[in-house]
């Protein structure tokens, strides 16, 4: 039996998580695979959810939900889940789970239309640098500390580098860039740099990222191109680089995590690239398509179902072409309704329902493990 797990945040995030079980439930039903969802027992915070708190409210939730989620992940793992599907929650709660379980965010874009190997493959480090750290206040400031490693960059490199060779077989990646604000560290980075390049045998250039941006604009994306980031740079231009070489947008795309802790380095977690989307809670308009491809990209890596992500690829062209879309998009269908598209141009008839509830772990309440409604 494989076991899924599922972290809802507030927002749009009910709606989100029902889209992926209800997807997930017919892929799995398709191949006769049965799948148990784990959902947590919490329901995190948003940022918006959390406006008006006030600062000590909002740190301390902050702490709860970043907790809370650390232990789900890695009681996943513990159970021996490869894979946890997270809604949008507050990134600062997030970022501090990032930076616990030594994170990575990977996504490969920028391929031919005939669906041969994308160009570039973007590692963003989670796990080190502004994103993570600790806050003081003190009336009127904010100090905020940070730090950056040798260990937990060599990590993130090695992680790039194997990531690299399975997109790339042929050779791996032809060039491999660093985006990082490297001249505040002292010349550190670039020793760390250096030692690791010479430790794989491969040539890295350590960039600022303006330098990058340029190359980009004035050069193009050459092929099989790594960038490493450093989320200050790579959280930015994540949204850019998927339109100019991915030929797609935030509410469409979804994108995985690594975690580079060992007790957690098997389970990967897969997200959609939008945000809570608060404004849109309760009125069946969120776009439903990263769910979606979420929902298949899980199936097909982790849930045995071959095949999944170019079929749903081919029905997702197949809603294009009739139209059928959100109304952010430009279309005038629900989330429900394109949902219900997807599933017929998918596979006509119903999935054969082999998504179960998973038996909570520890009892009701406020605990990493709760009950999940099946999947339809």
């Amino acid at each position: 039996m494989t076991v899924v797990g599922l972290a809802v945040g507030r927002g749009t995030g009910a709606e989100i998580a029902a889209v992926f079980e209800r997807v997930l439930a017919h892929i799995a039903g398709a191949h006769g695979v049965p799948v148990t969802v784990a959902r947590s027992g919490r329901v995190y915070d948003s940022y918006v959810s959390l406006r008006g708190a006030g600062i000590e409210r909002t740190a301390a939730l902050t702490a709860e939900d970043a907790a809370h989620y650390e232990r789900f992940c890695r009681e996943l793992a513990g159970r021996g889940a490869t894979a946890v599907f997270r809604t949008a929650i507050n990134a600062q709660s997030l970022y501090l789970v990032r930076q616990r379980l030594r994170a990575v965010k990977v996504d490969a874009l920028g391929g031919p239309p005939d669906g041969s190997a994308p160009e570039l493959l973007l590692v963003r480090d989670q796990a080190q640098g502004f994103y993570t750290g600790d806050n003081t206040h003190s009336p009127g400031r904010v100090v905020r500390t940070m730090e950056f490693s040798e260990e937990i960059t060599g990590e993130v490199l090695d992680c790039a580098l194997r990531r690299a060779r399975r997109l790339w077989p042929e050779g791996g990646a032809r060039q491999v860039v660093m985006a990082y604000k490297f001249h505040l560290l002292d010349g550190a980075l670039d020793d760390w740099v250096k030692r690791a390049a010479d430790r794989h045998g491969v040539e890295i250039r350590l960039c600022q990222p303006d330098t990058v941006n340029r190359d980009l604009i004035t050069h193009g994306l050459p092929p099989r191109t790594l960038i490493v980031a450093g989320n200050e740079w790579g959280d930015i231009m994540h949204v850019m680089l998927l339109d100019r070489f991915g030929g797609e947008r935030q509410e469409t795309r979804c994108t995985e995590n690594v975690h580079l802790r060992p007790d957690v380095a098997d389970l990967v977690e897969y997200q959609t690239v939008h945000g809570s989307a608060d404004d849109l809670e309760g009125r069946d308009a969120v776009n439903p398509v990263a769910a979606i491809r979420a929902a298949a990209a899980v199936a097909e890596h982790h849930a045995g179902c071959p095949g999944a992500v170019a079929a749903v690829e081919t029905a997702l062209a197949e809603l294009t072409r009739q139209g059928v879309c959100t109304a952010d998009l430009g279309g005038e269908g629900t989330t429900s309704q394109v949902v219900a598209a997807l599933l017929t141009a998918l596979s006509p008839g119903p999935a054969r329902g082999s998504v179960t509830a998973a038996v909570p772990a520890r009892g009701a309440g406020d605990t990493p493990f709760g009950a999940v409604a099946a999947g339809t």
